[in-house]
């Protein structure tokens, strides 16, 4: 049974002078409560029991859940909701993007959604402070804007965390490397290899990381550091996870990704995973890097391997002050390995390239493809690798046993 949101809220109304106020009920007592207000109220009526039913869950939904999105977020095949105004709501679907026939009633009940379902979780977003994001308990990320930020209406994105991350073998077999590749890529992180990946919006930059970073040696203590945590590195008992923290209303109690990554300093790491870096963090994860830690991986935004290396340089610059050159060079000589990931029209994920980055010289970056896909997108292939001039950074020998 559909309701529209004037009426919903009038049923929530009501079954709200049966709650109380002193103690939140748990799911199953608000479903109790819920389901006997419908007994009451429908009694003698021509609804059916599946209408009932239906009436039950869309209730509870609207006061414990995101109204109209719940079912979204509990279909285990949705893998991101994308609100870009109350009538047009976009979901990804197996790499796929399609849009719903679900709307809500107006700007005013989306925002009444958004706003409702972040204070439960003690954030506030409004007209003053209009952008917000939060983490689901399953580790989903949600982020909204509401007017005067989004002049069209509020904007809600939700990135699903399914709980399942495929292993390397999972990234194998659905074409996102070859075994080769992969190879390679166990022996440099087995052989402590500072590993960088970039990639786009979407590409599997985390996903990919996570399957790297099972291939660390079970001795060793590591330490991940994102702003969301998404890493589940299963199976690990000597793991510490860190998680940035968004400043207060009043603008205090922020905890930055730089603060974490020099905390972690401290706490005696044999490696440091940091999610992603996209400010002034590249610094201290690239002195990380420099001073003890090799291993050490993290992904960020850019367009190819050349675009990601200048990025990190123009981060560092920008957070350290340091000549463009000294930055460049600083961003050369701490990172070994670097890939790229795409995301293909049809929603796969694929390794673009994987290259050793030897050196900075002459005004540039000294870059070893050692794997590419081909131009056809319809496979990779394998690039001899010319002798590196750093021996002790990258084993190209290595790399050439897996062309």
């Amino acid at each position: 049974m559909t309701i529209g949101h004037r009426e919903k809220q009038k049923w929530i109304n009501r079954i709200a002078t049966y709650i109380n106020p002193e103690r939140e009920p748990s799911d199953t007592e608000l479903r109790r409560i819920i389901a006997a207000e419908v007994a009451i109220r429908t009694q003698g009526s021509a609804m059916t029991v599946s209408e009932k039913t239906a009436l039950i869950s869309s209730l509870f939904d609207a006061m414990r859940g995101l109204d109209i999105l719940q079912p979204l977020i509990e279909s285990s095949d949705i893998t991101e909701i994308m609100v870009n105004n109350p009538s047009q709501i976009y979901i990804e679907r197996r790499g796929k993007i399609e849009k719903t026939d679900l709307s809500f009633d107006s700007p005013a009940h989306l925002s009444h959604v958004i706003s409702r379902y972040f204070g439960r979780a003690n954030k506030l977003v409004h007209e003053r402070s209009p952008i917000a994001d939060m983490r689901l308990a399953d580790g989903s990320r949600v982020h909204a804007i509401l007017p005067p930020a989004a002049p069209d209406g509020p904007v809600l994105s939700i990135r699903r965390f399914t709980g399942i991350l495929p292993t390397m073998d999972a990234l194998i077999d659905n074409g996102t490397l070859r075994e080769r590749e992969a190879s390679f890529l166990k022996d440099a992180v087995q052989s402590r290899k500072n590993i960088f990946i970039s990639g786009g919006t979407a590409s599997g930059k985390t996903t990919f990381l996570n399957a790297l970073a099972a291939f660390i040696p079970e001795e060793e203590r590591i330490v991940t550091i994102e702003d969301a945590a998404e890493l589940e590195l299963s199976g690990r008992h000597n793991l510490v996870r860190l998680e940035a923290r968004a400043s207060a209303v009043d603008g205090g109690g922020a905890i930055t990704l730089s603060d974490l990554i020099r905390s972690s300093l401290r706490l005696r790491p044999d490696r440091i995973i940091v999610g992603e870096v996209r400010g002034n963090e590249a610094y201290d994860m690239i002195q990380a890097m420099q001073t003890g830690h090799p291993g050490s991986m993290s992904t960020g935004h850019g367009n190819g391997i050349p675009d990601m290396l200048n990025r990190l340089s123009l981060l560092l610059m920008t957070a350290s002050g340091l000549p463009w050159e000294a930055c460049r060079h600083m961003v050369a000589s701490s990172i070994d390995i670097m890939m790229h990931l795409i995301r293909m029209p049809d929603g796969r994920r694929r390794a673009a390239e994987i290259s050793a980055v030897t050196g900075f010289e002459r005004g540039h970056f000294q870059i070893e493809s050692l794997y590419r896909l081909h131009p056809s997108l319809k496979a990779s292939r394998a690039i001899r690798s010319p002798q590196t001039r750093h021996p002790n950074r990258v084993n190209t020998a290595s790399a050439k046993e897996h062309v």
